[in-house]
């Protein structure tokens, strides 16, 4: 089974949700700055990012990384795992690309929920 590497929650309000997860984790982030903070937990990180204005320069879709809330699932060789994979054929499927925190592809589950496949 491939293992959960991350949760990503985005909010407007960072330091709120910083703080709530410090209590709940009862520790500090690993990294923290005004736009982001990121909990690491025995291989899992816990990634709190700002969300983006609808109307901002961040982009979207397939042209970039979704701006909400998701799981990611880690691979050890992405485009080998993409490749062989019928899920890459999914509506709203991101094929892989590199992006400043590495190799990543996203698609959606069958509810609409939003996972990302991330080389580790």
């Amino acid at each position: 089974m491939r293992p959960l590497v991350e949760l990503a929650f985005f909010t407007e309000d960072v330091p709120a949700l910083v703080t709530f997860y410090e209590e709940l984790l009862g520790g500090s982030p690993a990294h923290q700055s005004e736009q982001m903070a990121l909990f690491q937990l025995d291989g899992l990180h816990i990634l709190i990012h700002h969300r983006e204005p609808q109307d901002s320069e961040y982009e979207t879709g397939a042209e970039g990384p979704p701006n909400e809330d998701h799981f990611a699932i880690g691979v050890k060789a992405l485009d080998s795992a993409w490749d062989g994979s019928s899920l890459k054929n999914r509506p709203a499927a991101i094929a892989p690309a590199t992006y400043p925190w590495g190799r990543s592809a996203y698609l959606r589950d069958p509810d609409g929920r939003l996972v990302e496949i991330q080389e580790s």
